[in-house]
């Protein structure tokens, strides 16, 4: 994605899309989640992540601390999800 730094340059450069991936920059984290999830054991753990978060729902007795648990869950599950499917694209 385009750097927001960028974005008043007076040009639609950084219209362009997504960054190339000889361009990726140092540190990003997103190539490092697709090599850890690409085999079938990682395959297998994201599986499991999404079934123990994603897919779990809480009854309406549930406590407020109980729904901010799961959703605190939920949120870093969803990183780890973005930032794998960013690093298969890099």
């Amino acid at each position: 994605m385009a750097d927001p730094a960028d974005w008043n340059n007076g040009g639609w450069d950084w219209l362009d899309g997504a960054t190339p991936a000889e361009a990726v920059p140092a540190g990003d984290p997103a190539p490092s989640f697709a090599r850890c999830f690409a085999g079938p054991d990682g395959v297998r753990v994201l599986a499991t992540l999404k079934a123990m978060t994603l897919g779990r729902t809480l009854g309406p007795d549930a406590s407020d601390a109980a729904l901010r648990d799961l959703e605190g869950q939920r949120r870093l599950v969803a990183l780890i999800l973005a930032l794998t499917a960013r690093g298969q694209g890099a």
